[in-house]
């Protein structure tokens, strides 16, 4: 395909990282799982990184950690503040731990949670805000921390389509009391799969430990608060404390990170030099919502809705996008209430959820790349002038 949705960020220091370890012969979790741990929390400033499997784990082990800390504990029936728009795996570890939803719409402009609406919101069993910065937008994460500060409740950032975003000189993933990342193939890094949690707690760092590893206190530092440890080390190594899941990385994901790591600010420069490009060349177009940037985005793709008052069809425009072999999809997951997936959730909207409706009838989102794209986008904007739909105003 001509303009692809993803691509691959590797090169011949990820491949040689992956033979390193099959020489070594160890291919489970180990030095480079913990060193690739070590320095990604070095990157975000952060105290603890923890790597799971996939950005879908870290979100499960994060709010698992969050339902086993030792004060305030969230307990089945507490409620969570959600955007209407995510990917399924933001929500549904909230489903499996019995939480309900407060669903609210999100800002037709930057596709984020809708902050004017968190008051509204709030309710006596609101415990906990879920927030996620699409597509690598910052959402008001500022202004969402200081609602959880101002009424004492957990803020769970999803960042896995975000690497490298910042508001405010502050790293997006470091906002929250868990903050989860994508290791993803199409992601701002990627290590085939995997995920990262960072926190600046340790007793959340030293549950997700414990819960991404069949819930064992093998990996737990000596001096854990978790449990006392017996002098019965044969017993030690089998023990478990916690209702846990096996949601450990390769080896090989941690040596793939470790190189990619070090690619990662030059990529995200690549990528918002492509967003420049972008956005020169369809910030007049008025048929269509580009997304508006807050803070300093990173860029995980172009995402275009069809203006509701255009007279253009979405149809026409996808089929001009299959003739000029352009690859598009759905903007992350669409809104997930009209998803099927929903009767099986306990859940409440806030207000009526109009935006993301839009988004997810009028909207999609084509590729962004690690190199330059230029004569991609070039062919994009070819391909949609073809397209006969008047602009707002016109």
């Amino acid at each position: 395909m001509f303009y692809e949705l993803a691509s691959s960020s590797w090169g011949n220091e990820e491949y040689q990282a992956i033979q390193r370890v099959i020489a070594s012969d160890r291919l489970t979790m180990g030095e480079n799982v913990r060193e690739f741990e070590r320095r990604f929390a070095d990157k975000f400033s952060m105290q603890h990184a923890v790597m799971v499997s996939s950005g879908s784990s870290a979100n499960l082990v994060g709010v698992a950690a969050l339902f086993h800390k030792q004060d305030s504990p969230l307990q089945r029936g507490d409620e969570v503040i959600v955007p209407a728009i995510s990917w399924a795996t933001t929500y549904t570890p909230l489903q499996q731990y019995g939480l309900k939803l407060r669903f609210v719409d999100v800002d037709i402009n930057t596709l984020n949670i809708d902050v004017s609406q968190l008051e509204k919101a709030l309710t006596p069993k609101t415990r906990m805000v879920v927030a996620v910065s699409v597509l690598g937008n910052p959402a008001c994460l500022d202004v969402i921390r200081e609602f959880c500060d101002c009424h004492q409740l957990y803020l769970f950032e999803d960042n896995c389509e975000s690497m490298g975003a910042t508001l405010n000189q502050q790293k997006c993933g470091t906002f929250g009391d868990i903050n989860t990342f994508s290791l993803f193939y199409s992601h701002h890094i990627s290590t085939i799969e995997g995920g990262l949690i960072l926190t600046n707690n340790e007793e959340l760092y030293h549950l997700a430990l414990s819960l991404r590893a069949h819930g064992w206190v093998r990996d737990l530092p000596e001096d854990t608060k978790l449990c006392n440890r017996s002098e019965d080390t044969f017993a030690e190594a089998y023990r478990f404390i916690l209702p846990g899941y096996n949601a450990r990385p390769l080896e090989i994901s941690g040596a793939v990170g470790l190189e990619q790591l070090k690619k990662l600010d030059t990529m995200l420069g690549v990528r918002r030099r492509n967003a420049a490009y972008f956005q020169q060349c369809f910030k007049d177009d008025t048929r269509f919502i580009i997304q508006k940037e807050n803070g300093e985005s990173a860029w995980f793709s172009f995402t275009m809705i069809v203006h509701p008052e255009s007279t253009l069809s979405r149809e026409k425009v996808f089929e001009m996008l299959r003739k000029a072999d352009i690859g598009f999809r759905m903007i992350t997951g669409g809104n997930f209430l009209r998803h099927d997936v929903i009767q099986y959730f306990d859940y409440a909207t806030v207000g009526e959820i109009i935006n993301a409706n839009i988004a997810h009838d009028r909207g999609f989102f084509v590729g962004n790349h690690p190199h330059d794209i230029r004569p991609q986008i070039d062919r994009l904007q070819a391909a949609l002038s073809h397209c006969t739909g008047s602009g707002v105003g016109n």
